[in-house]
């Protein structure tokens, strides 16, 4: 094998045309000065129903005990008065928070966003 077959030819720069590169697609929603997303990109989702669930707490008993309980009874759960209560969305745990009372109901204030990895 001689040294001109070996190397490789390298192209002519000066007549070669520059490969195409995509323009840069705009974002489709949100504010295209930020790429924020706003409450109005999700209205597609506005109507889907949802399960939220505010746990005050657990407990676990037999099913003997179960029956014989009645009006008034009282049940011991596994959380202390002013522990944060789970909030749970579609049985997803998605905050913590406490209960409040708003004209006479009983409500509930996320007081913590649990994140978890989506894998």
């Amino acid at each position: 094998m001689s040294d001109s077959e070996s190397k490789v030819p390298l192209p002519d720069l000066e007549t070669a045309q520059a490969p195409m590169v995509p323009e840069p697609v705009p974002p489709v929603t949100g504010d295209a000065e930020t790429g924020t997303k706003t409450a109005a990109d999700l209205e597609a989702m506005f109507d889907v129903p949802v399960q939220v669930s505010a746990v005050l707490g657990r407990t676990r008993m037999d099913v003997s005990q179960l029956l014989r309980l009645g009006p008034g009874a009282v049940l011991e759960l596994d959380r202390k008065v002013g522990e944060a209560i789970d909030i749970y969305v579609n049985n997803r745990l998605v905050a913590r928070g406490e209960v409040v009372l708003v004209e006479e109901k009983l409500g509930v204030t996320m007081t913590e966003i649990i994140k978890t990895d989506r894998s």
